[in-house]
């Protein structure tokens, strides 16, 4: 005697439930993979804009000043500089200043918004008689590949200014 189903039983199978739940599983996986590197991603970002608002800051001051003379230029003067402590430091991206540039200063710039230090190197070179040019390197502390690796990131900008 052959049992008959009927037609409102039917069900899902424990491998189709199975596949179901696998599926769902990894679409959550990418999901929050995708959220997490784009936060990450974002956070960089960030970093680096604020390198290039820094550099952007301190070029832009230190060619608007009257003295024609480099040496005359201290950051830390600057009035009231947005969300910027800027104190003298004894280290920077020396080894970042272009050759031929006389280094006039390192500086230790933080971030009081977010709390990250950046550091920066100013140096001139004069360029004729009538142009000198201005660079501003800014260098921040960036994760590298491994676990416990850093490597420093750089932004400089160059700007001349008649002497």
């Amino acid at each position: 005697m052959a049992v008959k189903r009927p037609k409102f039983a039917a069900a899902l199978t424990l491998i189709e439930v199975m596949a179901a739940i696998v599926v769902l599983a990894v679409a959550v996986l990418g999901a929050s993979g995708y959220r997490y590197f784009a936060v990450l991603d974002a956070r960089k970002a960030d970093v680096q804009i604020t390198a290039a608002r820094i550099a952007l800051l301190l070029c832009e001051s230190w060619r608007g000043m009257p003295d024609p003379d480099p040496n005359s230029f201290d950051p830390t003067q600057l009035a009231n500089p947005p969300d910027l402590t800027i104190e003298t430091h004894h280290t920077g991206p020396v080894s970042e200043v272009l050759t031929d540039f006389e280094l006039l200063g390192l500086y230790r710039i933080t971030a009081t918004d977010s709390g990250f230090t950046y550091l920066a190197a100013l140096s001139s070179k004069d360029i004729s008689s009538r142009l000198r040019a201005l660079n501003v390197v800014v260098a921040w502390e960036g994760r590298g590949s491994g676990s416990n690796s850093s490597r420093r990131r750089t932004f400089r900008l160059t700007t001349y200014t008649p002497r």
